[in-house]
């Protein structure tokens, strides 16, 4: 399998869309009610090449490479949710999108259900995989924090390969291509200028002001599906089951031998259970 493999089967674009003032890497498929996808810190759209043509055939897919990240723009500014939502908004008012399905991984969920909270009537439904922003874990942010950086600092691919292998249970998901990807965004002159900007969220004091209350998230009242990894290395199930508890309604999918990226490693099983979730949520 591989990137090019897995979008084949469809029609995509792939462009950049000025977003407030941002340019915005984002990759477009399909037709219907929009799904827009929201990678983790430090990642890029490709985390979601096994799921859009599952998803494109049946919605309009939107893959974006976030704020500060991948091939979007990079302001000079430390990059905080609320930030982090502008740029989803923006981007949501550039292609004409009034409300959106949104499915958010890590970094991803924290914007998503932060613009849930904030903006309710922008979002349809959500996804929350292994989402972060619950918890101030000093060892998690530091092992993100030092495995990001010296993957930047250095051209030891060797460094990408592992941050990569981070994220996965079985290693052999941390695919050659995907590390190639990865390595050559670690890279970007701009990127690696950007770093201090892109972490600032594992700073315990701006993390800490950032993160989301057990009151913001009984506040959310679109339906909710959480997906967790028992193996995610950046968080462990009870956190998810916190989640669970605090939003309304939510549904909880715990997923064996997984770790940060259960749309990636367990395609098999997320894809129809995202698609049989959006189909309800759309009724």
């Amino acid at each position: 399998m591989s990137i090019w493999t897995d979008l084949t089967p469809l029609p995509f674009s792939l462009s950049y869309v000025d977003a407030g003032g941002v340019e915005t890497r984002t990759l477009r498929a399909g037709e219907g009610a929009p799904v827009v996808f929201l990678h983790g810190t430090s990642g890029h759209l490709e985390a979601f090449t096994r799921n859009i043509a599952p998803h494109a055939a049946h919605y309009e897919v939107h893959a974006i490479d976030m704020l500060g990240h991948g091939y979007t723009g990079k302001p000079d500014h430390p990059y905080e949710i609320p930030l982090y939502v502008k740029h989803l908004l923006d981007y949501l008012d550039a292609v004409g999108i009034e409300k959106a399905h949104i499915v958010g991984e890590s970094l991803g969920g924290w914007v998503g259900a932060r613009t849930a909270v904030d903006h309710p009537d922008r979002i349809a439904s959500l996804q929350l995989l292994c989402a972060g922003g619950t918890v101030a874990n000093p060892e998690v942010m530091q092992r993100i924090d030092s495995s990001t950086r010296q993957a930047v600092a250095t051209d030891d691919v060797e460094l990408t390969r592992k941050r990569l292998r981070l994220l996965m249970a079985d290693p052999v998901n941390a695919t050659e291509e995907l590390v190639d990807v990865r390595h050559r965004i670690y890279h970007e002159p701009d990127f690696v200028a950007n770093i201090d900007n892109l972490l600032s969220l594992q700073k315990m004091e701006i993390r800490q002001r950032n993160l989301l209350t057990k009151e913001q998230m009984g506040r959310i009242t679109q339906p909710t599906l959480i997906v967790w990894g028992r193996k995610n290395p950046f968080g462990d199930v009870p956190e998810a089951q916190a989640m669970h508890e605090a939003i309304p309604g939510s549904q909880l999918e715990l997923f064996e031998e997984t770790g940060h990226w259960p749309q990636h490693e367990q395609a098999a099983l997320y894809n129809p259970l995202s698609l049989e979730f959006l189909a309800k949520a759309a009724a």
